[in-house]
């Protein structure tokens, strides 16, 4: 294992993640939305994440430069691999949390027409799933690019999406779904089963 491919399996978990999510957007623009709830400070949130697990990686992947000068880290074999099990690890979540969801997908914090609550499949162990995999993409991209600048610019970037949005969208699940949420929401843990 090398850095360069190291870095080509960072390149293919983002392959794979565009494939994964490109049917669920198209299929999604075809429900009305009957709830949104500040799409522009959403949009901004999910921009910000963006910009820690896309933009920075991507940067230090084509120009191979350590940002900044000295940021990156002796390349570990081990650590890569270890990257690998979480990128597949991710993958798995973000395809799995898509397919239990359904027509319910949004980027947003959006209710649509015939919106149900899923509580099933991976639902059923993990109130966000689909934060699980943003997290272990993140934990992904600090093992395989080993540059402790890219790695942080991912977690920030995960966390400031997670953080200013899971209550949000927990409040607007509660608005929907009333009792059956918080029924939900009290046995079911928010990212780690029966931790947290």
């Amino acid at each position: 294992m090398t850095q360069f491919a190291a870095t080509m399996c960072w390149v293919a978990g983002l392959v794979i993640w565009f494939i994964i999510r490109f049917p669920h957007q198209r299929r999604a623009r075809k429900h009305a939305i009957v709830d949104s709830r500040n799409r522009g400070g959403q949009q901004t949130l999910v921009a910000i994440s963006v910009v820690g697990l896309g933009l920075v990686p991507a940067f230090w992947a084509l120009t191979g430069m350590g940002i900044p000068f000295g940021a990156n880290l002796p390349f570990s074999p081990i650590v890569a691999y270890a990257g690998i099990v979480a990128a597949i690890a991710y993958l798995w979540f973000f395809y799995r949390s898509h397919k239990d969801l359904g027509h319910n997908w949004s980027a947003t914090l959006e209710i649509r027409a015939k919106h149900t609550l899923v509580t099933g499949g991976v639902y059923h162990y993990v109130r966000h799933p689909m934060y699980v995999s943003f997290w272990l993409m993140a934990i992904a991209q600090a093992l395989l690019l080993q540059n402790w600048f890219v790695g942080l610019a991912g977690i920030v970037g995960v966390g400031i999406l997670y953080f200013f949005r899971v209550k949000k969208e927990e409040k607007l699940m509660l608005d929907t779904f009333g009792g059956v949420y918080r029924d939900y929401a009290s046995k079911t843990a928010r990212l780690i089963p029966f931790i947290y």
